[in-house]
């Protein structure tokens, strides 16, 4: 979930990343990191492809290691440089490694192409958000903390659908949610990068990199069911 590290009262911009970076090399850096995100994740998912039955055996031990590195490892590591840039491409890594099993069933069903067409459009939609943000004259720092209740009931219901009710139209309903929740995510933490209101490149490529990793999922599962014969 993309609810990392922000501030869900107001928009306060800290001067303390422009003062080392300049608010143009500030988003530069931004963007490289994630784009090392991207490449770290797509290695985990490579290098781990041919086990992905051991994965999806184990991928609740999976999801609570992504869980400590977002919430405790990248935490525990700031303010020293490498070992935060290394607890951010371990995690990304750990993210592409839990994507297997979904890329394994896709490529089994013989709707391999899905991933590649799920990619693609996720990132023309997160660059067109992310170039709305940035242009935009209109401040969405209020968006914080409706998109955080919203996305801890989806969270919620998606959890009661999942053990409980197991319903594939509440699923459908629960991935279209996602979808346009971390769209606007990628909206409101773009402009607030913009604003200057991380203090570390990494904390704001961390940030993003959650965004499109949600939307990248909604619409790899959404495609998955769609394009469905059954």
């Amino acid at each position: 979930m993309a609810l990392y590290d922000r501030d869900y009262n107001k928009a306060t911009y800290s001067q303390e990343g422009t003062a080392e970076l300049s608010s143009v090399a500030f988003m530069k850096r931004t963007y490289q990191l994630l784009a090392a995100s991207m490449i770290a994740a797509a290695a985990g998912a490579y290098a781990t492809m041919p086990f992905a039955e051991i994965v999806k055996e184990h991928s609740l031990a999976i999801f609570g290691f992504e869980l400590f590195m977002l919430f405790f490892g990248i935490g525990m590591t700031r303010g020293k440089p490498t070992l935060n840039l290394a607890a951010l491409f371990v995690f990304t890594f750990t993210t592409g490694v839990s994507l297997v099993p979904l890329f394994a069933k896709l490529i089994g069903q013989g709707k391999g192409e899905v991933i590649g067409n799920a990619f693609l459009m996720t990132s023309v939609l997160f660059g067109a958000l992310s170039l709305f943000a940035i242009n935009s004259k209109k401040d969405f720092s209020s968006w914080g903390k409706p998109l955080f209740i919203t996305a801890i009931v989806i969270l919620i219901a998606s959890l009661i659908n999942a053990f409980v009710l197991n319903s594939p139209i509440i699923h459908i309903v629960i991935t279209a949610l996602v979808l346009l929740v971390f769209g606007l995510f990628t909206i409101y933490d773009t402009q607030n990068i913009a604003n200057g209101a991380y203090d570390s490149a990494v904390d704001a490529a961390l940030s993003l990199y959650l965004d499109f990793l949600n939307m990248f999922t909604s619409i790899l599962q959404l495609l998955g069911i769609f394009g469905s014969d059954e």
